[in-house]
């Protein structure tokens, strides 16, 4: 599989505003694993944001494309503020809350999800409340229900 060769992904966009910020960004699914892992494919439009949100799952990424940052949040409190990238490598095990944003040229990043428990994340409100918890088998479901 070409991951930088776009136009081969099915890909599904998210926009709107999170933190008071603008949202854009798309989701290919590259791959269910039957040892609960999934593949992703992410891409962030110019300077653009991803929901805020929470993993669950322990998840491993690499930046393909773009420069990637990362807000960290406590409390609703950012935190830290992380940059990443072309070939930058991470892994991430515990819960955090979070915001992605891709740089000037946007981001193009890769992420491999373990969730044994099946839950992967949560989208979260501006002042941290879940919005919508995203499982292993929903997932799955609307990606089958794409092919």
């Amino acid at each position: 599989m070409d991951l930088l060769n776009q136009g081969k992904h099915t890909w599904e966009r998210y926009t709107g505003m999170s933190l008071g910020r603008t949202v854009d960004y798309s989701g290919a699914i590259l791959g269910f694993h039957d040892d609960a892992h999934v593949d992703v494919l992410y891409r962030w439009a110019p300077n653009a944001y991803c929901h805020f949100h929470r993993h669950f799952a322990p998840a491993s990424s690499i930046v393909l494309e773009g420069e990637f940052h990362v807000y960290d949040y406590v409390d609703g409190k950012e935190v830290g503020h992380r940059v990443r990238q072309v070939g930058d490598y991470s892994h991430t095990s515990g819960i955090e809350d979070h915001i992605e944003q891709g740089g000037p040229v946007g981001a193009l990043v890769i992420f491999s999800l373990y969730a044994p428990d099946g839950v992967l994340t949560q989208r979260l409100d501006d002042d941290g409340s879940v919005i919508q918890t995203v499982t292993l088998d929903a997932l799955r479901s609307k990606h089958e229900a794409l092919f």
